[in-house]
């Protein structure tokens, strides 16, 4: 059954499939911050927090993430779909991220195993 994009079940899929990842949470060590900026329901707001054994995805705020990404409605959706890399968001200018850049960049294996760990997900865009 599918879950809805940006919703409570599709934070707790994410949630349930990346702590059952072990290179996910071998290899993460990051908070960061989502904001959808236009949304069908409004600005939505979810985070991903892999600073723990326990990694967790949430919809709302993480008080001091390490990195807020912003973008709108249409780039995330392609985002977490699978259409469009992040890397090509950000330098065509789709993303803007604010906070500890090069923690971000470290992480860069890590948010690989977190968007292969997720692709097999039945989700309604």
């Amino acid at each position: 059954m599918a879950v809805k994009f940006l919703s409570e079940d599709w934070a707790t899929e994410v949630t349930n499939t990346l702590q059952a990842n072990e290179q996910f949470k071998a290899s993460a060590d990051v908070s960061v911050q989502f904001v959808v900026t236009d949304a069908p329901q409004g600005e939505v707001k979810f985070y991903m927090d892999a600073s723990s054994d326990e990694p967790v995805q949430a919809m709302g705020e993480l008080e001091d993430a390490d990195v807020t990404i912003t973008s709108n409605y249409e780039t995330t959706n392609a985002i977490f779909s699978g259409e469009l890399n992040t890397q090509m968001a950000f330098m065509t200018g789709k993303i803007k991220v604010n906070g500890n850049l090069a923690k971000l960049m470290t992480q860069q294996a890590a948010l690989g195993h977190w968007v292969t760990a997720v692709a097999g997900l039945d989700i309604e865009f």
